[in-house]
């Protein structure tokens, strides 16, 4: 893509974030800028469309790897854990990019208007891929961003905007992923019913013939369909949840570090340390000290 194109995006996410920081005035939006490239960090994304106006970045999702840069984008179409670090970034040419959350309900919504045979994803359902961003979102994009200085237009004119640009993604190459959030029959939504499953009870044991029949499949294609999805078993997927908010409980001051991991499931203290620290690369205990002083629990777009 032109570096043209989207300069006028890139000037108004850079306004944005001087004005506001990470989260803006616009429901859903929130934007990240970055003058030097990060450390691995960890977090969960939305069903969202993450736009890179400047810089590169690097998202891993169980084995697999997605790096994405200028003009780049990636569509996430499941609530999934990751581990992601900004790759290029500099003071002179600072990393810039937008995260857009997008509500399921509204492609739901929009697929009625497409033809059937059209709304049908022909692939097997992934829940992340990198695009090159359609030239024809980039114009909505722009308007959606200019509210932010307007706020009075925003309740009025975000939603319209917003659905807009999810229509413009659904009718693109790349509106495959999204098409697959909104067919209620389709595999992704109904491993999605599952992942949602898990993310809410993420503390309770899990039963895959009970996540199996949330997904109205047999526990083999279940689990088949599960880890081609998420790159992750329902196990590992649920541990990566429970390490996660392990480290947000551990941000407080004083943390107790086996009261925590009794909090998010574990029944072993020293299981939960053995797999924290496999995941994070310290003992809790010191991990939270640590992140404590820095903003490497923070979580970028």
């Amino acid at each position: 893509m032109e570096k043209t194109s989207l300069g006028k995006l890139k000037a108004s996410a850079l306004a944005i974030w001087r004005d506001h920081g990470r989260e803006t005035p616009l429901p859903g939006l929130s934007v990240t800028v970055a003058e030097a490239p990060t450390g691995p960090f960890h977090g969960v994304y939305r069903p969202s469309l993450i736009v890179v106006l400047q810089g590169a970045k690097i998202s891993r999702l169980g084995d697999r790897i997605f790096r994405y840069d200028q003009g780049k984008c990636l569509i996430a179409s499941l609530d999934v854990p990751i581990r992601a670090e900004i790759v290029t970034a500099s003071r002179n040419t600072p990393y810039i990019a937008f995260a857009l959350n997008i509500d399921p309900a509204v492609i739901a919504e929009l697929l009625l208007e497409l033809a059937r045979d059209t709304a049908r994803p022909a692939s097997a359902p992934v829940a992340l891929g990198v695009h090159q961003l359609p030239g024809v979102v980039i114009d909505p994009l722009e308007r959606l961003l200019a509210l932010a200085g307007r706020p009075r237009d925003i309740p009025v004119l975000a939603p319209m905007i917003r659905r807009e640009i999810v229509w413009q993604l659904l009718n693109s190459p790349q509106g495959t992923m999204l098409r697959q959030i909104g067919l209620a029959d389709s595999r992704m939504a109904r491993i999605g019913r599952s992942v949602a499953w898990v993310r809410d009870n993420f503390t309770s044991m899990i039963s895959v013939p009970h996540l199996a029949a949330l997904a109205g499949m047999s526990p083999a294609t279940f689990h088949r369909h599960f880890k081609a999805a998420t790159a992750m078993t329902p196990i590992q997927f649920q541990k990566q949840l429970r390490l996660q908010e392990a480290r947000r409980l551990l941000l407080r001051d004083g943390a107790d570090v086996a009261q925590v991991g009794f909090s998010i499931g574990y029944e072993s203290p020293s299981q939960f340390s053995r797999e924290y620290r496999r995941m994070f690369g310290a003992p809790p205990g010191r991990d939270g000290i640590e992140i404590r002083r820095s903003v490497a629990s923070e979580t970028y777009a």
